[in-house]
């Protein structure tokens, strides 16, 4: 089971991939979003959690 850090960890290395994918446009804006919410979700994180 993963700590609160190594979830966010997680979450900000995935992101990372996405933004990357996104900006060379392998991925739309939307498919980013959609990445997004289901990253959250899976390591049971929301936006506040991050800013912490």
């Amino acid at each position: 089971m993963l700590d609160l850090n190594e979830k966010k960890n997680a979450y900000i290395v995935t992101m990372s991939l996405a933004k990357s994918m996104l900006e060379k446009g392998i991925i739309n804006e939307e498919e980013y979003d959609k990445i997004d919410t289901i990253m959250l979700k899976k390591y049971g994180l929301n936006s506040c959690t991050l800013c912490l």
